[in-house]
């Protein structure tokens, strides 16, 4: 487990841009041009994803990736699980790795805006 699996994933992804990987909480974090777009925990990776991009995963059964947080408090996070068939097609990976950088590139962006120019919540 660790920076084999990563090395293979690189590769995966080197027709679509530059990857790299770097070591964080136990598991590995995928960038491309400095922005994470991905995560590798115990050999499985996880994409990006919001509600653009979020029904591709719904609709082969993935889920997001969970960790326990203080109180056992099951916690997901915004990174769900690439499906192991879409490894082996680079056409469709090359596609869902660049809707997870696009989704990540937009969630840096709407983090930096101004409170009052976010959408307000209901």
């Amino acid at each position: 487990m660790g920076h084999a699996y990563c090395d293979y994933l690189i590769d995966l992804l080197s027709p679509w841009a530059e990857v790299t990987a770097k070591g964080m909480f136990g598991g590995w974090g995928l960038y491309r041009s400095g922005q994470i777009f991905g995560i590798v925990v115990e050999d499985t990776p996880y994409f990006k994803v919001d509600d653009s991009n979020r029904p591709d995963y719904e609709a082969v059964g993935t889920e997001p990736f969970f960790y326990m947080a203080k109180g056992n408090k099951r916690v997901a996070m915004s990174y769900w699980q690439v499906p192991g068939d879409i490894l082996d097609d680079q056409d469709t990976l090359k596609d869902w790795a660049e809707k997870a950088y696009s989704t990540a590139l937009a969630s840096k962006t709407q983090k930096k805006k101004p409170k009052s120019q976010r959408k307000a919540r209901v």
